[in-house]
């Protein structure tokens, strides 16, 4: 059996096209394949949403979460499929099951769970569950489909 796989930020950002201040995924654990990996996002009061979201009482608006889900998300088949530098492009197809249960604030450490639904190598469309936790007490919870496409017009 292999050892689970990790991405630090630079090879997030080999991975990804997201920059600051939308790259919502500070580090990615136990990378088991295209099946399922652990998203890690340092919550900072200095990110742009919380100035508006809301001003003396800051939260992480939840769609930022579930695109910190999908992030994560698309670092896990990256790295499963070795997409470095590879200008992969990934598009929302939809998002399902949505579900906020916990504020999500400035100082939280926000884990993100994902596991594959659908999906394969080779394949363009994928279906992930995700599970946004803070000091393991559920946060966001969705369901979330995406396009993958390395931007050269060709498939991941």
């Amino acid at each position: 059996m292999t050892e689970p796989l990790t991405a630090d930020i630079q090879r997030i950002q080999r991975i990804l096209p997201h920059r600051y201040p939308f790259l919502l995924v500070d580090r990615v654990e136990g990378i088991e394949g295209t099946q399922a990996a652990t998203g890690i996002k340092n919550v900072t009061a200095n990110e742009p949403h919380f100035q508006g979201h809301f001003p003396g009482h800051p939260i992480m608006p939840g769609v930022t979460i579930v695109e910190a889900m999908a992030q994560t998300a698309g670092v896990m088949v990256g790295v499963a499929l070795g997409l470095e530098d590879q200008r992969l492009l990934l598009y929302f197809m939809g998002i399902d099951k949505a579900k906020f249960r916990r504020k999500v604030i400035p100082g939280d450490v926000l884990e993100m769970r994902i596991e594959t639904l659908r999906g394969k190598p080779g394949g363009k469309v994928w279906k992930f569950a995700g599970r946004a936790e803070v000091a393991g007490e559920l946060a966001a919870e969705a369901e979330f489909s995406a396009m993958f496409d390395q931007g050269d017009g060709t498939a991941a």
